[in-house]
């Protein structure tokens, strides 16, 4: 994280005509922070019936001026659909590296925002929760049945997301621009809180939190929670807790590796296969969200690499108090500055990467130019053409290969093959039925927790299944050359 951020506001406004202008002007003091470069403001309009509309168009007008740093957006729907659609719409215009949600009833104080920003930077958080039930200095005193409703709300999402949150409940929270924005949401009330915390939890992201002064409205004051958004709540921390819908949509399948990373008794037989062939000096090339990485370490050295941002910070959470863990970026096509910098490594571990680019001998040539002399490549890739389907399509597959293609790659790449294993004999069957009978573009729940609960088994038996198998792990040497 840089030194200064840039920080976007999202406000969302549901009839505040006699507070909106107050709280905006009260953001103002977000820039008497050093770490904060320039604030961007998105308010949005969530179809108010009152005088709010008037406002916002005089404060378009004024604010502007008034400080050189802040950028205003102003946006307005013309349903109301709750808060939950307005922080979706404001995600479409954010800029800054931080974002942060500020609700528009003057109960949060924005000067607390700059106490929360310099987390990003000496902590390297993800997210930043302001909490109102931590000790501060002061508070005001809250309705007790209204308190007693968020710690319960509080205690339950803890429980279903391994977190130990005070306060989920909260308004204040700063969470990475990037990752908010490749986290799918759904909730378009404040269900939204409980989602974001699920699925953030889900995502491993480093979360903080920190106590902020608040000033809760009563119902007479105007406050719009009530009783009902409780029994919505507890629904939403169900619903999220057994989702792992945590990925928005992209080119590299990160929905079904969510959902395969759920199957740990799998992943470990798979990891079992290769690791007698691991030393101490290891490079993964596509670790993905860490499914691997975390079976194999710890090593002497080791560096999870990939080339998508929110792998790696998923990857990044594992880090704390482990010295030898590097993470970065890394595309198998273009190693020569990352091998400038990083030198050689006795293992490279490469699964379900290969069959991804569009140049597979350049890919294994340039894992080969990493390895030292008599340095060991672990390659997993799908097997056999015939299995090529709709689910090889979802996840962005150009192939499947045959012991000879894989023969031959390893003598392009100069690479001698130790060993071929076949992996997973009875995977092929619901691989064919699902991406090559019912045209399937994801994995059913059910299907994986099956497999995974079975895997004792089929480590036994898997050598005696008369069937190919779906993949092949091909451990590959390099010899000093001539």
């Amino acid at each position: 994280m840089k030194e200064t951020i840039s920080l976007s506001v999202i406000v969302p406004v549901y009839n505040e005509e006699y507070l909106l202008e107050e709280s905006l002007n009260r953001l103002f003091v977000i820039t008497d922070s050093p770490y904060i470069s320039k604030v961007q403001v998105v308010v949005v309009d969530d179809a108010s019936n009152d005088g709010t509309v008037i406002i916002i168009e005089k404060l378009s007008r004024e604010l502007p001026s008034k400080n050189g740093l802040f950028n205003w957006c102003f946006i307005k729907h013309e349903q109301n659909k709750g808060k939950g659609e307005a922080i979706k719409t404001a995600l479409q215009f954010l800029t800054g590296d931080i974002t942060i949600i500020h609700d528009a009833d003057l109960e949060y104080f924005p000067s607390d925002i700059t106490r929360m920003i310099p987390l990003f930077i000496t902590e390297h958080a993800d997210a930043v929760y302001g909490s109102r039930f931590l000790p501060h200095e002061y508070r005001r005193v809250l309705m007790f049945r209204h308190e007693l409703g968020n710690r319960l709300i509080t205690f339950l999402s803890n429980l279903f997301s391994n977190l130990n949150l005070t306060d989920v409940e909260t308004c204040y929270k700063a969470i990475k621009t990037d990752l908010l924005k490749s986290i799918p949401l759904h909730s378009a009330d404040f269900r939204f809180e409980i989602e974001i915390t699920m699925k953030l939890a889900k995502r491993k992201a480093r979360i903080f939190e920190m106590p902020i002064t608040y000033s809760g409205r009563t119902y007479e004051e105007g406050k719009k929670i009530k009783w009902p958004d409780g029994f919505k709540a507890l629904w939403a921390i169900i619903k999220y807790g057994f989702s792992d819908d945590i990925f928005t949509e992209d080119n590299y399948g990160g929905r079904i590796l969510a959902r395969l990373s759920e199957a740990e008794k799998f992943n470990r037989w798979m990891v079992d296969m290769f690791i007698p062939y691991v030393g101490q000096n290891v490079l993964e090339i596509g670790a993905g969200i860490g499914t691997v990485t975390k079976k194999v370490i710890p090593r002497k050295r080791y560096y999870a690499t990939d080339i998508n941002e929110y792998y790696l910070t998923s990857i990044n959470s594992l880090k704390e108090n482990k010295p030898y863990l590097n993470v970065t970026y890394l595309n198998v096509n273009d190693v020569a500055s990352f091998k400038k910098t990083q030198g050689h490594f006795d293992t490279i571990i490469c699964l379900n990467v290969i069959e991804h680019v569009d140049d597979d001998a350049l890919a294994l040539r340039n894992i080969a130019d990493l390895l030292e002399n008599n340095g060991r490549a672990v390659i997993l890739v799908p097997r056999g053409a015939w299995l090529f389907g709709s689910l090889d399509e979802v996840v962005g597959h150009r192939r499947r290969y045959s012991k000879k293609m894989l023969e031959s790659l390893a003598q392009t790449a100069r690479l001698d093959i130790i060993t071929i294993i076949p992996f997973n004999r009875i995977s092929v069957i619901p691989w064919y039925l699902n991406g090559k009978v019912l045209k399937k573009r994801t994995f059913g729940l059910f299907q994986i927790y099956v497999m995974n609960h079975l895997t004792p088994l089929l480590r036994v038996i898997d050598k005696f299944i008369p069937l190919p198998s779906l993949s092949f792990i091909a451990i590959m040497e390099k010899k000093p050359q001539p």
